[in-house]
């Protein structure tokens, strides 16, 4: 395995990043347990979550899960960057009008102990803001983060869907504070998803924002099964796949003149950006968690990222010569 550090921090993170949207729902507890095994064996030691995974009436089930797997012992949790998301409703009667969605003083430090309870621990390496949330200042949310930190229940802060310009209001008014800011911003990015090089991308980069893409997988389309609709797959009933059908033959095309899978060159891809610190992978099953470890190996030479850009058409650069001239 690979490490780079998280952005401007110290902290060494893989440069995989295990998912795990998917525990819980399509992927029982003991599976669960044994994917996460799996990952620590190979070195993979950044793991994602957030308080509303599970969803609905089952949120917070998969922190549940990642608890009970750190509860075992055997130095799990050390072993563990742990990041987890606050903003989402978690449907707890006693926030009463606080319940819906949002990063509240009042929110954070009520969903953080939470995240804490489910996930058997006493601090949380990187704690995320899984949304804006424009009704809340800088003020408010880097006090409560600030105090967090100071408690020794947080280490960094982290964003999660974030416009380029948010990071830019962050990382000024933390500054402001004498505060580190963001150290990372998870974000949606793939070959079919390539809006965020625009601004997003570049703005991280200038701040020392490390990114980390979810979806590099577009849900699964580029992974492979797309046109196959196998049975289980979440592109199972993905209609999508008509809608680009000749950039996907096309990529399967020169997937296999490469001689590797469609979602390696695709998770490849998305970390040869100097932006990016980790990709998410968000295995259901132990097999494609293995599948996946290759792609810190492999590496697209010049004349297949053009190739690639020629299928997958990006913005054609940063802001504002993309748009301007």
């Amino acid at each position: 395995m690979e490490y780079t550090y998280l952005g401007r921090s110290g902290l060494k993170v893989s440069k995989l990043c295990l998912g795990t949207m998917n525990f819980g729902v399509n992927t029982d507890e003991k599976e669960a347990f044994r994917i996460m095994d799996a990952a620590l064996d190979a070195g993979v030691n950044f793991f994602d979550t957030a308080n509303i995974y599970g969803w609905g009436k089952n949120a917070g089930k998969t922190e549940e899960i990642i608890g009970r797997w750190f509860a075992q012992g055997g130095g799990r949790r050390e072993k563990v960057v742990l990041a987890t998301k606050v903003h989402g409703d978690m449907s707890d009667p006693l926030d009463g009008p606080n319940s819906p969605a949002g990063l509240s003083s009042y929110k954070i430090r009520r969903h953080l102990e939470g995240s804490l309870r489910r996930l058997q621990t006493d601090h949380i390496e990187l704690y995320q803001m899984h949304h804006i949330d424009r009704n809340v200042s800088w003020d408010e949310l880097w006090e409560a983060f600030q105090i967090a930190i100071v408690q020794g229940k947080i280490g960094y802060v982290g964003s999660s869907n974030f416009a380029g310009w948010d990071l830019v209001k962050a990382q000024y008014e933390a500054k402001n504070r004498h505060m580190l800011g963001l150290v990372s911003e998870q974000h949606k990015y793939n070959l079919l998803c390539r809006l965020p090089e625009l601004e997003v991308l570049p703005a991280a980069e200038h701040l020392g924002i490390g990114v980390v893409a979810w979806s590099p997988l577009e849900g699964g389309l580029l992974g492979g099964n797309a046109a196959k609709k196998l049975e289980g797959s979440r592109t199972a009933n993905d209609n999508r796949y008509e809608k680009f059908r000749s950039q996907l033959e096309a990529f399967s095309a020169l997937c296999r003149e490469l001689g590797e899978s469609e979602a390696n060159v695709a998770l490849a891809w998305t970390l040869a950006h100097p932006a990016m610190t980790a990709p998410i992978i968000g295995p259901r099953t132990f097999e494609q968690f293995q599948d996946t470890l290759r792609v810190v190996e492999i590496k697209l030479d010049e004349a297949v990222m053009k190739r690639l850009d020629e299928i997958f058409p990006g913005p054609g650069g940063a802001a504002p010569q993309a748009y301007a001239w």
